[in-house]
């Protein structure tokens, strides 16, 4: 099955009932009141920090989340300048950009500090359909500037983050075990950066060009739901974007994210645009 995901594999995406209900989603994108996952035939979106522990703000401050208009995190995001996120494209594709909002500089999800950003344009990758498939980058564009630094993009030529066994951070406001409690906080996690072909061997469905896998072999330690479209970064250098996963933390089955350097052109050149605000 080359090139397509198994109905099991989940995308690190979290969306809560009232979101679910105010827009028209694709199924495989919304997760019932209860919190279950989505269903459907795509990797099943569902990250968030299993087997880390309590970030701050001030360490990651390009680290951002997603609400829709009435305030539900569902998925996060990375400062790439003052005025722009990238985050995956299935998060780009969750709600109405209308809906969508950006939070910056805020700890705790039910705090009041940081900012508040409306989307004033959203641009995916080009190819992107599923996850599974790769492609799973989008740039959110802000009505406003925010007071905070972006993080670092690589080049396309750069390619001495993705080493086997570089240590590389993910950081995001998601679940902290699988299909378990949400986070209240910003938490953040070690994960060793794995092969092209370990992560082949894990799933039949990685490609190089576009994914880069990072985990233990044992597991323990991973993105889970609610962390898609966060940020996995060597130093502030980011190299991947929460993308999906066969459940989280599983011995066997790393974290799969959107492989930064391949699109980092594309993420700059995005990053300078303006939209009008809807």
């Amino acid at each position: 099955m080359a090139k397509h995901a198994r109905r099991d594999r989940k995308v690190r995406f979290l969306l809560a009932a009232a979101a679910a209900a105010a827009v028209s989603l694709p199924v495989a994108a919304v997760a019932a009141t209860t919190g279950s996952e989505p269903a459907g035939p795509s990797p099943q979106v569902q990250p968030r920090i299993v087997g880390g522990d309590e970030a701050s703000i001030k360490d990651y401050p390009y680290a951002v989340f997603l609400t829709d208009r009435r305030g539900n995190q569902f998925c996060g995001g990375v400062l790439v300048s003052s005025s722009a996120v990238a985050t995956a494209a299935h998060c780009a594709s969750a709600v109405s950009q209308s809906d969508l909002r950006v939070v910056a500089g805020r700890q705790a999800k039910d705090g009041t500090d940081g900012v508040v950003a409306r989307v004033t344009r959203v641009w995916k990758e080009p190819g992107f359909s599923d996850p599974g498939k790769g492609d799973d980058v989008a740039v959110l564009n802000l009505d406003r500037q925010v007071p905070y630094r972006p993080v670092s993009l690589p080049s396309q030529s750069d390619t001495s983050g993705y080493a086997a066994g570089t240590k590389a951070t993910v950081v995001g406001w998601g679940r902290t075990s699988d299909g378990g409690a949400r986070a209240a906080s910003l938490r953040k996690a070690v994960v060793p950066v794995v092969s092209d072909s370990s992560c082949l061997s894990s799933y039949d469905n990685y490609d190089r060009n576009s994914m880069v896998c990072a985990g233990y072999p044992e597991g323990g330690v991973d993105a889970c739901q609610g962390d898609s479209g966060g940020p996995l970064v060597v130093g502030d250098k980011l190299i991947g974007i929460v993308s999906w996963g066969d459940g989280c933390a599983k011995a066997g089955k790393p974290g799969v994210y959107a492989r930064v350097s391949t699109y980092a052109d594309d993420i700059r050149a995005q990053s300078q645009q303006r939209g009008l605000l809807w």
